[in-house]
């Protein structure tokens, strides 16, 4: 398979986006290690083949030292990293506390900054790469996860700026995902209605499904995009259909 013998690690790869990621890899022929700080539900497989589980909390970095280091002796190298973990709870920037948006911007950009940090000498080694899960949120707007957006905004950055500073050994590149659809879709567009409605708002009619994210990050890692990095692949099904075309009184598709 493509990536037999490759060893990868996925942040928050027990359930939802990072279980797809991680079953891609998988049925790619990787190894596969997800991380999180408490286990799936369920394994976490494909193709037969299962990905190992390991708890760890990404916001504290001696956990994250003693994790790499037991991956890397483990199993002898590490190939790719895959920054997936993070999440926001919806909150307006005047009903919290700063301190409660700052665990966000903790989750979200300090700890996959201190999870590459700590994976690069093993990166370096075998040549790997770095995919990290950006979102649309810190490309534009996002209001009630102001926190979570500009976190996302600083990661897509991070990640250019690792590009640079660590080439021509570990390439370093972005997934800007959409909306996708996942066990928690119905906290953030309601039923199945709702999620009906909001698919039908992307310019391919629908949300994206984990694998979809899976396979582009399954790309990133490969040797088909050995010339790749920094860059940021918008994984979001064509975008936003603009509000102003629908609120405009002229030009109206037939």
């Amino acid at each position: 398979m493509e990536l037999d013998g490759r060893v990868v690690v996925v942040t928050g790869g027990t359930r939802g986006v990072g279980a797809g990621i991680a079953r891609s890899f998988l049925a790619a022929g990787a190894d596969v290690i997800v991380c999180a700080r408490r286990p799936p539900d369920q394994e976490v497989a494909a193709d037969g083949r299962k990905a190992a589980f390991t708890p760890v909390d990404l916001c504290d970095p001696a956990a994250v030292h003693t994790f790499f280091d037991t991956v890397a002796h483990r199993h002898g190298r590490l190939d790719c990293l895959v920054n997936n973990a993070g999440g926001t709870p919806y909150r307006l920037l005047g009903e919290g506390e700063a301190q409660r948006h700052a665990r966000v911007v903790e989750l979200n950009l300090l700890a996959p900054m201190t999870a590459s940090l700590t994976a690069y000498p093993w990166l370096r080694q075998a040549r790997g790469s770095v995919v990290m899960i950006g979102s649309v949120s810190g490309t534009r707007p996002s209001p009630g996860t102001a926190a979570y957006g500009a976190a996302k905004a600083g990661l897509e950055n991070l990640a250019r700026s690792m590009a640079v500073e660590w080439a021509p050994d570990v390439r370093v590149n972005s997934l800007v995902l959409g909306m996708v659809r996942t066990e928690l879709a119905h906290l953030h567009y309601g039923d199945e209605t709702g999620i009906a409605s909001v698919g039908a708002t992307v310019p391919l009619g629908r949300l994206a499904e984990p694998a979809d994210v899976g396979e582009a990050a399954v790309f990133l890692a490969s040797d088909r995009a050995a010339y790749i990095s920094g860059a940021s692949l918008l994984v979001h099904g064509g975008g936003e259909r603009p509000a102003f075309l629908d609120a405009a009184t002229v030009n109206k598709e037939k």
